[in-house]
């Protein structure tokens, strides 16, 4: 679930931008040289790896890279389906690698091809998503759960989803507009599961959320960290890289994983069923995997390195950010997202789509 708060501004997504488009279109024209084998297609979302590493890459196994980028998980999976493609590396979020894998549209991984397993982090690996990580590994990580300002409001306050719905809350949340995630909190709030497809559970959390209207400042995306930051508001539902963030900005924006819920979600590697340079696409796994190239990877994308070995190469400040890596004890009630069939996934929509309009009209 890779959100677009990864970089300082809009200068540098820019520049980051025409730095990669630049490197496809030399790279695109080494392929016609050097020949397709050498060459490995990449897909994955917008800024979200270092450009040095692909010339480095470059440098150390002479393998050329064509890097396309894609803004959404559902436009990358289009992709797929509709074949044609010659894509060798796609960066799938968890739900998405059940159902590329259910439609067989991923190639089984060889860990004997594999270096560096051993340095993931346990916590993210062998998930009911991808169980034994047959299709894919971790390439980045986060958590979701609620940023607020400790001028207003103390930790304890917000420790829990269910604190959001307190009186004094009043006109100062800020919701994520987004199903899966609203509705998840809806639902753990409940103490249901965020991946729970009974219909009564899902009709309980559009109604629970419903009541949260008198304490709802706005459901916003993206717009949520600059309004807290700029005190709009004092509590938003969150992703950790965009509080993370905030925090950077203001050292009174803090970030806690509610004790009846929280989600963690994993980006992650996999290699598409018809991948032309499948070695080309090992190659580049164990690339990433190498503890030093993991951790220039987390400087520059800023968000959370499932490598443990790469702690090493990382600033103090970095390792200790607890927002980045929280202690293991905060993570204990946390879920990873699940595929959902799609009569549950509408339902979640449906149902979200009904909270918001309650919301709008007073909780009603």
């Amino acid at each position: 679930m890779k959100k677009i708060f990864l970089l300082t501004g809009i200068i540098l997504i820019i520049a980051a931008g025409l730095g990669l488009l630049k490197w496809q279109l030399m790279t695109s024209e080494q392929a016609t040289t050097k020949g397709q084998q050498r060459v490995v297609h990449i897909y994955n979302y917008g800024s979200y790896i270092d450009p040095a590493l692909l010339t480095k890459f470059t440098q150390q196994t002479g393998y050329q890279v064509s890097y396309e980028t894609y803004d959404s998980n559902e436009s990358m999976m289009v992709k797929l389906q509709q074949g044609g493609s010659n894509y060798d590396l796609v960066f799938p979020s968890e739900p998405f690698v059940t159902k590329l894998a259910q439609d067989k549209l991923l190639a089984p991984l060889d860990h004997h091809k594999i270096h560096g397993l051993s340095h993931l982090d346990p916590l993210l690996l062998n998930q009911k998503f991808d169980p034994r990580n047959h299709y894919s590994l971790p390439y980045f990580w986060g958590t979701t759960g609620i940023m607020y300002n400790d001028q207003y409001f103390s930790k304890d306050d917000v420790a829990t989803w269910q604190k959001l719905w307190a009186p004094k809350m009043k006109d100062q949340v800020m919701v994520i507009d987004a199903p899966r995630e609203s509705m998840g909190m809806g639902l753990q709030a409940l103490g249901y599961s965020e991946n729970d497809a009974n219909p009564a559970h899902i009709a309980a959390a559009r109604q629970k959320l419903a009541a949260l209207a008198p304490n709802v400042k706005a459901i916003l995306n993206d717009e949520i960290r600059p309004y807290v930051n700029a005190g709009e508001a004092n509590v938003a539902v969150a992703y950790s890289g965009v509080a993370d963030y905030a925090h950077s900005l203001n050292p009174h924006i803090n970030y806690v994983i509610p004790k009846d819920g929280g989600s963690v979600w994993t980006d992650n590697m996999a290699i598409p069923k018809n991948a032309k340079n499948q070695a080309g696409a090992y190659a580049f796994i164990n690339f990433l995997l190498d503890p030093k190239n993991a951790a220039q990877n987390a400087v520059y994308v800023a968000y959370s390195s499932p490598n443990l070995a790469a702690k090493k190469y990382l600033l103090h400040t970095i390792t200790t950010d607890k927002i980045l890596y929280p202690k293991r004890d905060t993570l204990k009630n946390i879920e990873h997202y699940q595929n959902l069939s799609d009569n549950t996934v509408a339902a979640y929509s449906d149902n979200w789509l009904a909270a918001k309009m309650a919301m709008a009209n007073g909780g009603k």
